[in-house]
């Protein structure tokens, strides 16, 4: 029973090693060892990065109309 236990284990991490190594992208001779980065530009999903004047304001005016209370009591219950 533990022998055929450890085969299905050994197996399904078999297969899941294959998948992830399938999931890697196809590399040229000179990009071997390269380290490639992404970054994201406010292009990506039509948003401008915010100041931090205008995080401030909107935290100011999230605090003053009581969005930030009723986060607080309701989604985060108060921890």
């Amino acid at each position: 029973m533990k022998t055929s236990m450890i085969v299905i284990a050994l197996a399904a991490f078999a297969t899941t090693g294959f998948a992830h190594a399938s999931d890697a992208t196809p590399t040229t001779g000179q990009q071997t060892g390269a380290v490639q980065t992404e970054q994201l530009s406010p292009g990506a999903y039509g948003v401008a990065p915010k100041t931090r004047a205008q995080v401030r304001l909107e935290l100011k005016q999230s605090e003053t109309d009581g969005q930030l209370m009723s986060l607080n009591n309701v989604v985060y219950k108060g921890n």
